[in-house]
């Protein structure tokens, strides 16, 4: 009968090992399960962030200027109109200019001296692109004339001064950029829009300075 008895407990013995060792694993299982779990979590994050650098429209705005000066000159003074004939005149023949012929100049004032060579190309790239866009609109409103803008790239942080004056909708591009005092002035008003250059301060808060004419 003792050696029953012993024999009993011995097995009761074993089992409550038996019990609490597979417990165990099972803890350890459901614990590597959840870090696996919770370590894919955090790599999806890292290697997936959201509202990333491409999804700012500051940066969308930067490439698209970027792009439509991608063909303009790097830096340097605007090229002032020829000033004499495009074909020399044969030696010792006297030059007399037709009458009320208007000989080009070098300007003096304006944004043809203040912007540097790249914002006056990129201006006039700018001006044309806009205008062309702005002349689809048949009673442009100040709504429209945003949504039109805002579809060629430009936000809202650049965009001022838009307001109904008759007709028209004017507004005002600030397109400053690496230093530049590029800014655009226009007046949306369906096949007579005009988009004219102009030229802001180079620091502090977009004031429109003088347009071209």
């Amino acid at each position: 009968m003792r050696r029953l008895s012993e024999l009993v407990g011995t097995a009761a013995h074993t089992l409550r090992r038996s019990h609490i060792t597979l417990v165990t694993a099972l803890v350890a299982t459901v614990g590597l399960v959840a870090c696996g779990t919770e370590s894919a979590g955090t790599d999806a994050g890292l290697t997936s962030p959201a509202g990333g650098a491409e999804d700012r429209p500051g940066t969308a705005f930067s490439k698209m200027l970027d792009e439509v000066a991608e063909t303009c000159p790097a830096d340097g003074p605007p090229q002032a109109p020829p000033s004499g004939p495009a074909n020399p005149m044969p030696s010792g023949a006297e030059e007399t200019p037709p009458s009320g012929a208007v000989v080009p100049i070098a300007p003096t004032a304006g944004p043809e001296v203040e912007l540097n060579a790249r914002d006056w190309c990129a201006g006039h790239l700018h001006a044309e692109r806009v205008a062309r866009a702005l002349r689809g609109l048949k009673k442009p409103t100040p709504t429209d004339v945003r949504a039109v803008l805002k579809d060629l790239g430009y936000i809202d942080e650049r965009i001022h001064g838009l307001r109904q004056s008759g007709a028209a909708t004017r507004f005002s591009l600030d397109l400053r950029d690496r230093g530049g005092r590029l800014c655009t002035a226009g007046s949306a008003a369906g096949a007579r829009t005009v988009v004219d250059l102009c030229v802001a301060s180079a620091t502090g808060p977009f004031v429109t300075g003088q347009r071209s004419r």
